[in-house]
């Protein structure tokens, strides 16, 4: 008999919608496989709802916080279920930009240059009074945005000094830390990785909005961007971004998948890492599922072996 596969999809996050077709996307490949399979929405009762059906693995289509944050697997560990992607340390860490770029300087892997903030720091310590002094080292325009929000949630570019303090409060409006960070101009590629020990970067994806900045509008409203797969680099500079997400995977500790989010600066053709994903989405329109895809995997071959590696385990 194949193994019993719960899907946990939902939860509490702003991106409880993107989950639902992420975790249905899951759910009816995992049928297509042969696998018995049961939807879960995480909330209040998935502890008894997990106990009753008893899953033999947990598939993990939760994005955003309690999903992405290390709190869903910290839980699954309590309970002793199996479950695929990232375990607890590297969701905590991919889900805080600052503590994921702060490792990513560390290994070498280069991304824009940035500043933490805390409302502590800005409530209790006056942090707001450093505006021409962020100024002097990241320069105009700016990014400010939350450090743990996914899907371009809170995302703010900022040209004049004088919005910098409105732009903070709608970054806080998403959690308790914001990044500041140098606005880099170029082109925006994801490359998303499959494995873990022996994992593989899969064919860069350009990404180009037809009107705006890829935020969460363009990234789920069919047609709203245009992609390039592969991207359009050349091809020192494609194997170079797939080198930097693998290193960028293996740094945070990842496993299973991720996806990792690059600007090409346009000057100079300089790759820079703005972020990583460790639950990437599966949507119809997701950059992880097109690149597999292209790759030559389809969307139920690509969640099987997800399945198999997290089983093997």
């Amino acid at each position: 008999m194949k193994p019993k596969i719960a899907v946990l999809m939902g939860g509490h996050s702003l991106e409880r919608d993107i989950s639902f077709q992420s975790g249905k996307r899951v759910a009816t490949a995992a049928k297509a496989l042969g696998y018995r399979v049961v939807s879960l929405d995480v909330d209040e009762h998935i502890v008894n709802h997990l106990r009753q059906e008893q899953p033999d693995l947990c598939f993990i289509a939760l994005h955003g916080r309690f999903g992405e944050d290390g709190a869903i697997q910290g839980l699954l560990e309590a309970m002793g279920l199996p479950y695929t992607g990232s375990g607890v340390l590297a969701s905590v860490l991919g889900m805080d930009k600052s503590l994921s770029k702060d490792i990513f300087l560390r290994e070498g892997i280069p991304t824009p240059d940035f500043i933490a903030l805390s409302t502590g720091a800005v409530k209790e310590l006056g942090a707001a009074n450093v505006v021409k002094d962020i100024i002097a080292r990241l320069g105009l325009p700016l990014v400010i945005k939350p450090s743990s929000q996914g899907s371009a949630q809170g995302v703010n570019f900022v040209q004049k000094e004088e919005d910098i303090t409105a732009a903070l409060l709608g970054a806080f409006s998403y959690g308790d830390k914001v990044i500041l960070e140098k606005f880099v101009r170029g082109k925006e590629v994801a490359v998303s990785v499959l494995g873990a020990e022996r994992a593989r970067a899969l064919p860069p994806v350009e990404i180009t909005p037809k009107k705006g900045h890829f935020d969460f509008q363009a990234m789920y409203t069919m047609g709203a961007t245009e992609y390039f797969i592969p991207a359009r680099l050349p091809d020192e500079l494609a194997k170079k971004v797939q080198s930097l997400a693998l290193q960028a995977h293996k740094a945070l500790g990842c496993r299973d998948f991720s996806r990792v989010d690059f600007i090409v600066e346009a000057k100079t053709d300089t790759p820079y890492v703005l972020e990583l994903n460790t639950i990437p989405g599966l949507t119809e329109t997701s950059l992880f599922p097109m690149a597999a895809a292209h790759a030559g995997v389809d969307f139920t071959d690509l969640i099987g072996k997800i399945i198999v590696a997290a089983l093997k385990r």
